[in-house]
């Protein structure tokens, strides 16, 4: 089965990380990358430019309607995702923890659905 493991991390606080903190954090998901590839769990992924970069598009009463940044204001925001193939839940769910941003952010792990 498939999940979607939403990476959310604060654009604050990944803003003020020092050039090395970045260089390490880079490292650290370059190597967890590697390893999903290598068990072969990795479907794909990507991380995403800030969300000050977003644009929400809403349609009204047949109007489209856009608005500069995210949805709604959180505190984390959506950085990344990895899209996995898993066995079953509890194994999509180590997977997630084994993400870097896990220690600082949060991990949203969602089945993707199957149409028949």
């Amino acid at each position: 089965m498939q999940y979607l493991l939403l990476i959310y991390r604060s654009d604050a606080e990944y803003d003020r990380m020092t050039a090395d903190d970045r260089k390490k954090l880079t490292g650290e998901y370059g190597a967890f990358t590697q390893s999903i590839i290598q068990s072969g769990h990795f479907k794909a992924g990507d991380g995403l430019q800030p969300s000050t970069t977003a644009t929400t598009v809403r349609v009204r009463d047949g109007k489209i309607l856009t608005t500069d940044g995210p949805f709604a204001e959180t505190r984390e925001q959506l950085g990344g995702y990895y899209l996995v193939e898993a066995k079953d839940l509890d194994e999509a769910l180590g997977i997630a923890a084994r993400i870097p941003t896990a220690k600082v952010g949060s991990i949203e792990v969602r089945p993707i659905m199957v149409y028949d």
